[in-house]
């Protein structure tokens, strides 16, 4: 029961309660789901019917097709399929699920279970825990009957794996779909966590460690994409007469060009494991490794499998492939660094160097558990005997990412914290003290004018200290703190120069010579005495008309002629 509110022209606003608005929003969840669950169907449906359609040469009827399409959306789901009509006469299992298709309905379901959190204006709301529920339960009673359809046709569905994937991975796409839309959080931990590891996990930053965990599995995977993309233009030749020699037909090349795309997620996959170490499965009893590829490789006629190395020990060209696991670790401990210490955060704020250790290796394990996930869904069999194992051993290739990430990532975020955590004058290179000099306009040195110094009284002190001196800007707290000076820019320097430009100025020009005034301890007069060293002297003479500066003239002006002395001036 929800409170809404009634509003009238000539009464107030009073709530008015409202039977069943939960059930309403529990039954929009689960339509919700069965819309998401029939979408996907039928998208596959109708790609399956195109393809029959432009086929020159079907074989089959219109049911078989649909069944094809309903087999496929099972496959997408994780769903083991089971062949019937072999050579041999023996049914044979299918379970390599192409990753680009099981997108399509991971992403269907997670936005009903986010649109279902997130309503229109004016109608009720479920919780959080109910809408991916629902959203789940409504996806799977579309896929319950298409479990049983698909039963009779070419490709048949093991009710088992039905049972368990299509459920879990419905809901783990409406858990998704609902966190987002509650913003993301990364709340508290349940209570049945020990409080020493909550405390702990709180302080590592768990939002910096999932970033970073999703950051490395990334990498991995674009560094698996790269090598099979280098591998298969190293073997060129032979997964182009693979592709040619499956089908004759624009239809079926075209075809078989979907099936290699929707597959090249599985194929980077397999990439990141050969680079992690423990490589990916051949067939039963053959391994390909960045060392060797052992056993006898079972490989059917496919562009893709073309692209695996060949048989025999490895060279330093499959050697290099450990790359791939050395930039994940380092992506891994760069984002870790970005929030331990960020590059122009204030040095009270980093983290302590045990805190980014252990976001690092949350990290680790983040990115190796992601991995391993993605190494099981990538694999699985293909046949019988031979054809019963393909892909990596999902296990083995977590441990391999955890050894590769923890390994290198949590002494890397450490080094990084340590350099962006350093001062100026703790760089790896000793720093000079920079020399200042003023200079003029056009280059030339000018000579600074010693004033006398007259010692001050404490109010004039205090008062002269208080005040701000226009150049008092070349020193500021920063560079007293770290002991050098800042650097000048465009708008810094622009005053100065226009300063510099009135003191020339009120000189007499670049060209008068320096005025200079003699300070207490080197001018005596008749009433001071004789300072230490210099003995007393004549009282200096007043300054020559012709040492003085001239002032400026424009351009053509001539000095006055000075009148001639007199005769009186003479007898003087």
């Amino acid at each position: 029961m929800t409170q809404v509110t009634e509003q009238s022209p000539s009464m107030p606003q009073a709530p008015v309660a409202v039977q069943g608005a939960t059930s309403v929003a529990l039954v929009a969840s689960f339509v919700r789901g069965a819309t998401a669950a029939g979408l996907g169907l039928g998208l596959i449906a109708v790609f399956v019917t195109v393809m029959w359609i432009s086929s020159p040469f079907p074989d089959s009827d219109p049911g078989d097709a649909l069944h094809v399409a309903a087999a496929l959306w099972l496959l997408a789901h994780g769903t083991e399929l089971v062949r019937a009509d072999t050579l041999s006469g023996a049914a044979a299992p299918m379970g390599v699920a192409p990753l680009l298709l099981v997108a399509l309905p991971v992403w269907l379901a997670h936005r009903a279970a986010r649109d279902a959190l997130e309503p229109d204006p004016g109608r009720p709301r479920p919780s959080a825990w109910s809408a991916p529920i629902m959203v789940a339960c409504g996806y799977v009673m579309v896929g319950a009957p298409v479990v049983l359809y698909v039963a009779g046709g070419s490709f048949a569905a093991d009710p088992l794996s039905a049972l368990v994937h299509l459920p879990l991975l419905t809901l783990l796409a409406a858990a998704s779909g609902a966190w987002t839309a509650n913003g993301l959080p990364l709340g508290p931990l349940p209570s049945w966590v020990p409080q020493r590891l909550r405390v702990a996990l709180a302080r590592s930053r768990m939002s910096a460690a999932l970033r970073s965990a999703a950051a490395g599995a990334l990498a991995l995977l674009v560094g698996g994409a790269v090598l099979v993309v280098a591998s298969t233009v190293w073997h060129g030749r032979a997964a182009q007469e693979s592709f040619m020699n499956l089908s004759g037909e624009w239809s079926g090349r075209t075809a078989i060009a979907l099936l290699v795309l929707a597959l090249v997620p599985n194929a980077a996959v397999w990439g990141a494991s050969y680079g992690l170490g423990p490589g990916f499965a051949v067939g039963t009893g053959a391994t390909a490794t960045p060392l060797a590829l052992t056993g006898t490789p079972a490989l059917p006629d496919f562009p893709l499998l073309a692209a695996v190395p060949d048989q025999g020990p490895g060279t330093p060209l499959h050697w290099a492939a450990v790359a791939v696991p050395v930039v994940a670790a380092a992506v891994v401990a760069w984002f870790t660094v970005g929030a331990a210490a960020p590059r122009y955060g204030a040095r009270e704020t980093a983290w302590r160097p045990g805190d980014t250790a252990l976001a690092a290796l949350l990290g680790a394990v983040g990115c190796a558990g992601l991995t391993a996930l993605l190494a099981a869904a990538s694999g699985g069999p293909l046949g019988t005997g031979r054809l019963a194992a393909f892909g990596p051993v999902w296990w083995l290739v977590g441990l391999a990412a955890l050894a590769w990430t923890a390994g290198l990532s949590i002494p890397l975020a450490l080094v990084l914290r340590a350099w962006r955590l350093r001062t100026p004058a703790q760089g790896w290179w000793p720093r000079l003290p920079r020399r200042h000099s003023a200079e003029a306009a056009d280059g030339s040195a000018v000579e600074a004018v010693a004033e006398p110094v007259v010692p001050e009284a404490p109010a004039e002190r205090s008062a002269a200290s208080e005040a701000v001196d226009p150049g008092s800007e070349l020193l500021d707290d920063e560079s007293e703190l770290y002991g050098y000076l800042p650097q000048d820019t465009w708008a810094e320097r622009a005053p100065r120069e226009d300063r510099w430009a009135a003191l020339k100025e009120s000189s007499g020009g670049p060209d008068s010579p320096p005025v200079l005034v003699r300070g207490p301890e080197t001018a005596a007069g008749p009433e001071s005495g004789a300072g230490p060293g210099h003995p007393a002297g004549p009282e200096p003479a007043a300054a020559s008309p012709a040492a003085r500066p001239e002032p400026d003239r424009a351009a053509g002006e001539t000095p006055e002629s000075a009148p001639e002395p007199s005769a009186d001036d003479e007898a003087r």
